[in-house]
This record gives structure tokens, sequence and C-alpha cells, in this order.
């Protein structure tokens, strides 16, 4: 079955994964899963993932989750921009997270970065998701 929505399709493993207190969960690879990945890590929301190669030229991601006292660091995270409904946002008006402790990541043209990261680079763009 073919995946519309590549990157909800990531959430949503990381997000069922959580409930079921998994330590790790895999999602097939791409450039924008990996890049969102980076800044899920760099974000302090998953402990890292790895790539795995298979023998018939398919690579997947191995995601490793992170917990706080046995609850999961990432309380909630919700796909913004969707392939019926894009959402894109000016530097101005890129939205804040659970009044600035989430964190909402955005495709912009200098690549994907967090809403903090995009105010000091002073450029907007798509919101994918976020998370908090």
């Amino acid at each position: 079955m073919a995946v519309t929505d590549p990157l909800g399709d990531m959430l949503t493993r990381i997000r069922n994964a959580q409930m079921r207190r998994r330590t790790s969960v895999s999602t097939p690879a791409s450039k924008l899963r990996q890049r969102v990945l980076d800044v899920l890590a760099s974000e302090g929301y998953i402990r890292g993932y790895a790539t795995v190669d298979y023998d018939t030229g398919r690579s997947e991601f191995e995601i490793e989750l992170k917990y706080y006292d046995g609850e999961p660091v990432i309380r909630e995270i919700k796909r913004v921009s969707k392939p019926g409904r894009r959402v894109y946002s000016s530097v101005r008006n890129i939205p804040q997270v659970a009044n600035g402790l989430g964190v909402s990541i955005l495709s912009t043209p200098k690549g994907v970065m967090a809403d903090h990261q995009a105010r000091d680079e002073n450029v907007g763009g798509e919101v994918l998701c976020e998370v908090f």
C-alpha cells in the first residue's frame, strides 16, 4: 500500500511506539525524514537514529526513543502541513508551541530547522510539524 504522507507516517509510528513504551521504532528512509530526525535529535526529543541498509537496496531508520522517569519525552507530536492543506508561515508569524516550551519544525529555503533557528536566520517556510 502506497503512503501518501511519508512524514505523517513517521510521526504516527513514533507516536504509536511511545504509547506501547517501545525503546525503538523503524521507518523507511528518505531525505526529508532524515532532516526532521536531525532536528528532533538536536532538540533532545529522541536519543538518535541509525540507518539500516538491506540487500534489496532499501534502507530504514532505526529511531531510539527517549523517556524520562518512565514517561515519553515527546508528549505530543502532530503534523501541521498535510498533503491536502499546506501551511506556510512568514518569519513574523512562525507559531510558538506550548508558549515556547515546544518546537515547530519548518522546511525553509535554508533547510529543515526548528522555529527558533528559523527566526534567527530570518526565514519562513512550510510548517511541517509541532512537538512538545
